[in-house]
């Protein structure tokens, strides 16, 4: 995969640069820059980094020296054949620090641990009709401790904390789920942050779970490759996020990119058209309602999550009509913002997902498009783990990724 070149990657802040700034932020700032570079270049050498931040060679130095020194950095075997002293690359320590996380899906819940590269190093899992708060709860009592205890206790200490991916206002989906009355009224006013935080080490931080796992498309898969782009995640509902500039834009209450509230033209049974949401169109809950009017439990497609030929029929019908959501979809994205890409993804196997954007394009490409840029419509690259590595990341990002706030840091 190719990637962007680096110009608009921020060069180095000097406490000059800027008021309120001081030497600590400034430290930080340079270090969590080094490490967002590596990361999306998978290594780089000293002078890799100082030609592409501006830092001096001898800033550099000092900075890769201190975070190799911390255990975030290993060096690799020097480079060779070139003129001068060999080069030594750096690279990201996959035991430099680890991140769990906690996704709460409609049908699944899962807690998984991983590493500073997105290594999922355990996941343990549990199934259900539909989420109640006290049951995951009791599901990560279980299980946290287990997961933990994976890792030698000098490696626990680098635990940064915990991020929750899961959707938002579960209890206005009782009706979808085919739950009970009142059955999610408990999500009302249940704090899973502040519930988990009991049971699990360092801070504990909730994002949306499509939000999620567009970050973690962002910052561990092929996302990095475009400078702006929508994602569309399908899971039992589709969701979505948004990046602008190179950076996740989660909005002012934490939901953009809720792209399944977004309005559609959809055929009905008898042949008419009518406006719905997407979330009617493009989530897998159709599909499995689908399966059931022919006699296969829809619990079926998550038995065997890697492969759904079995189910080929009700796929590409369901295929058909998600792909015509999506591309309206797509097309109201663009007259708002002219992103470079839109990113498909879901918890389904990459053959469906391949296919899924192939009748996409061909939707897409049927659509009168005036005055609107042109796009790229691409499948996303983490596939069923995203919300789970979305969910781990939380940490790790807060505590190392790029941030420009850590400049004012007291």
């Amino acid at each position: 995969m190719q990637r962007n070149p680096l110009p608009d990657d921020p060069g180095p802040v000097h406490a000059s640069h800027g008021r309120g700034t001081n030497q600590t932020g400034v430290r930080l700032y340079n270090e969590r820059l080094i490490l967002s570079l590596i990361r999306r270049h998978g290594r780089l050498t000293k002078v890799d980094i100082a030609r592409l931040t501006g830092l001096s060679l001898q800033t550099t130095t000092v900075v890769m020296n201190r975070l190799e020194a911390d255990g975030l950095l290993l060096a690799g075997e020097r480079q060779r054949g070139r003129i001068g002293q060999p080069a030594v690359p750096y690279l990201l320590n996959p035991d430099g620090a680890y991140g769990l996380g906690m996704v709460v899906g409609r049908r699944a819940c899962e807690l998984v641990l991983m590493d500073f590269v997105a290594g999922v190093r355990r996941r343990e899992r549990l199934t259900y009709p539909y989420p109640l708060p006290d049951q995951l709860i009791a599901f990560a009592g279980r299980t946290l401790p287990g997961l933990i205890a994976t890792l030698p206790p000098a490696a626990q200490a680098r635990i940064c904390g915990t991020g929750i991916a899961m959707p938002f206002e579960l209890w206005n989906w009782e009706e979808v789920l085919e739950a009970p009355k009142d059955a999610l009224a408990g999500w009302h006013d249940f704090d899973m942050a502040a519930e988990l935080s009991r049971l699990a080490p360092g801070p504990v931080r909730v994002m949306n779970d499509a939000t999620a796992a567009c970050a973690a498309e962002l910052t561990f898969g092929g996302g990095s490759a475009y400078r702006d782009f929508a994602y569309f995640y399908i899971a039992t509902f589709i969701g979505g996020g948004i990046v602008l500039n190179g950076s996740l834009f989660p909005g002012r209450s934490g939901n953009a990119g809720a792209f399944g509230s977004m309005p559609v033209v959809a055929r009905g049974p008898g042949g008419g058209t009518g406006v719905q949401q997407l979330i009617r169109s493009a989530s897998l809950y159709r599909l499995e309602r689908q399966l059931g009017a022919i006699g296969i439990a829809g619990s079926q497609l998550w038995e065997q999550p890697d492969d759904w030929t079995r189910f080929s029929g009700p796929v590409d019908a369901w295929i058909e009509e998600a792909a015509e959501g999506l591309a309206q979809a797509i097309a109201s994205c663009l007259a708002v913002v002219d992103f470079e890409a839109m990113v498909i993804d879901g918890a389904f196997p990459a053959a469906v997902r391949d296919k899924l954007v192939k009748r996409t394009v061909a939707a897409f490409a049927r659509l009168d498009r005036q005055g609107l840029t042109e796009t790229r419509i691409v499948a996303g690259t983490m596939g069923r783990a995203a919300r789970a590595i979305g969910g781990g990341a939380l940490p790790l990002l807060d505590t190392f990724g790029r941030d420009l706030d850590v400049l004012f840091k007291d």
